[in-house]
């Protein structure tokens, strides 16, 4: 059948109290409700990126990413009322007539990822996800396309500009402490990762309500291909993370900012650091949202293990590729 925004197939579902079949995980044991732990679950580390304590900080930081391949942060400096406007932009997007969000939807002919879409399956056999997205770069200037970014409600630009400020504060923070986490000077990783040419790329994840979140996912289980992701989700529960054999869910932590270990890290860190597995469920009664910012490499970077981490000891666990072809093997399931 022709793909239809998963909005739309919700509120046709919720008639019928069922889901399109291409949306049911198979087999049966990998379904949400049979897969996610459900006794005393571990805390995801929580850290106060305000701690004085540069000695601690660094610590805890590379530890939770050695461990967990991902944190939380609070006291990251970024105003919980900013965070509040930046989900009511994106939401008050997501409630639009489809007609004005298809204005924006990414160009069928484009390679490039942004734009409003729906999660298309690379390989027909794999499961359809239960999420509509947006998806555009914030930062540099240079990389930005003002195409993909809403005109309504008339405060998206702003917020989202304002946003972009704060964050690249944090993540210099948080690349300091991982570089001085390895021994390494604190700017090396933000350095192997691009520098000041680091793309941000903002995505919105709508999930919409869904009559059977026992059956289906709205992400399956991946890790990001980014160097970080900085992840504010609403208050609605569903990332889970995969550890010591089990399906975790995340506690939430109004105002906290999640933070991913992605696949660059892992690399330049030589795997000293963990891209962490993760995946997103439903729920039936509320919608869903999150909004990541992924920062990335550009395209024709060499991201390959930092030449300090390697020796006779320590040869390379990953082969140094150019950030434009790791990405096309992986969003098409080749072999890296």
């Amino acid at each position: 059948m022709e793909f239809d925004r998963v909005q739309a197939i919700a509120s046709l579902s919720f008639d019928k109290e069922t889901i399109p079949e291409e949306f049911i995980i198979r087999p049966e044991k990998e379904q949400p409700a049979t897969t996610t732990f459900h006794g005393a679950v571990p805390e995801i580390p929580t850290i106060d990126i305000s701690d004085p304590n540069q000695e601690t900080l660094v610590r805890l930081i590379a530890d939770a990413s050695k461990e967990w391949g991902i944190f939380q942060v609070v006291s990251h400096g970024i105003p919980g009322d900013l965070i509040a406007k930046l989900q009511d932009v994106g939401k008050k997007f997501f409630e639009l007539p489809q007609e004005e969000k298809e204005v924006y939807a990414k160009p069928r002919d484009s390679t490039n990822i942004e734009g409003y879409g729906s999660k298309l399956q690379n390989n027909p056999q794999e499961n359809k996800s239960w999420v509509d997205h947006l998806f555009h770069r914030i930062w540099p200037p240079s990389s930005i396309n003002h195409q993909f970014w809403p005109q309504n409600p008339p405060s998206y630009r702003e917020v989202n500009e304002e946003y972009a400020k704060h964050m690249r504060e944090v993540t210099d923070k948080l690349f300091t402490a991982l570089s001085l986490g390895l021994g390494l000077e604190g700017h090396a990783l933000k350095e192997g990762a691009g520098g000041e040419d680091i793309e941000y790329m903002l995505k919105i994840n709508y999930y919409p309500p869904c009559p059977r979140p026992d059956l289906t996912l709205g992400v399956a289980a991946h890790t990001d291909l980014s160097a970080l992701t900085i992840l504010v989700p609403n208050e609605v529960p569903g990332l889970q993370i995969f550890k010591d054999g089990n399906w975790f869910e995340a506690k939430y932590i109004p105002n906290a900012l999640i933070i991913h270990i992605g696949d660059q890290i892992e690399i330049l860190s030589n795997g000293k650091y963990k891209a962490v597995l993760h995946r997103t469920t439903v729920a039936k009664d509320k919608a869903r949202m999150s909004w990541p910012v992924f920062l990335e490499p550009p395209g024709e970077l060499v991201v390959g293990p930092l030449p300090h981490l390697i020796n006779k000891d320590n040869p390379p666990k990953f082969m140094a590729k150019k950030f434009k072809d790791y990405m096309y093997c992986k969003l098409n399931h080749l072999p890296q």
